[in-house]
């Protein structure tokens, strides 16, 4: 009997202990510790909302660019298209251009024509004073007036020829020869201040970025 009546009493106990959890009142919360005055009280990273994003400049139509640059080149209109689209926040009235290009079968170096026949032959007699040869006054045709400085297969021969002439200070240029080919596409675009144009290339997937004019895109 007195083994029965133990077992009852610790039975009763625990009842009366676990009743007295459950109901006990919510321990309240320690109060904030008193900062100096000045120190900001530290925030957890789940306290302070989603991380702010960097913000950009956002271009606005109607500003007046102080650079401008063509991006590409692209080989497809769709392509310059995505290009202007990803980089447009950073873009001052973009514009997609076509260049038309050809399958050059070989580079011709010239001067390019001259106001009259007389001055194109004068240049020539430069030229021939210089101490080179092969050169060729054009006289008819879209290039009367300018003179031929030489053909070549092979587009190194033409750009050493090319360097020649102009470190002699002769205003002469490369072309290259073929058929019409597929063309090329660029984005021209004035750039939002702040903007390094080597970053925006790089986010338009272009190659280096070309100085251009900012009066073309008026």
């Amino acid at each position: 009997m007195l083994i029965r009546a133990l077992i009852v009493l610790l039975v009763v106990l625990n009842l009366g202990a676990a009743a007295w959890w459950l109901s006990r009142p919510a321990p309240l919360p320690e109060p904030e510790p008193v900062l100096p005055a000045g120190v900001a009280r530290l925030q957890l990273v789940d306290e302070t909302g989603p991380a702010a994003l960097p913000s950009y400049p956002t271009a606005a139509p109607s500003a007046t660019p102080t650079a401008c640059v063509s991006l590409g080149p692209y080989t497809s209109q769709a392509a310059a298209t995505q290009a202007q689209a990803t980089a447009a926040r950073h873009l001052v009235r973009p514009r997609v251009r076509e260049v038309p290009g050809m399958s050059a079968s070989g580079y011709q170096v010239v001067i390019p024509p001259a106001a009259s026949l007389e001055d194109a032959q004068a240049e020539a007699a430069k030229i021939g004073a210089a101490g080179f040869d092969d050169f060729l006054v054009v006289r008819q045709g879209d290039q009367a007036n300018g003179i031929a400085l030489g053909r070549y297969r092979s587009r190194d021969a033409a750009e050493r020829r090319l360097a020649q002439l102009q470190a002699a200070g002769f205003a002469a240029q490369l072309q290259p020869v073929g058929r019409a080919g597929p063309g090329l596409w660029w984005v021209d675009a004035g750039i939002v201040e702040g903007t390094d144009p080597a970053a925006l290339a790089r986010l338009a997937g272009s190659g280096e970025p070309q100085p251009l004019e900012c009066t073309a895109l008026r």
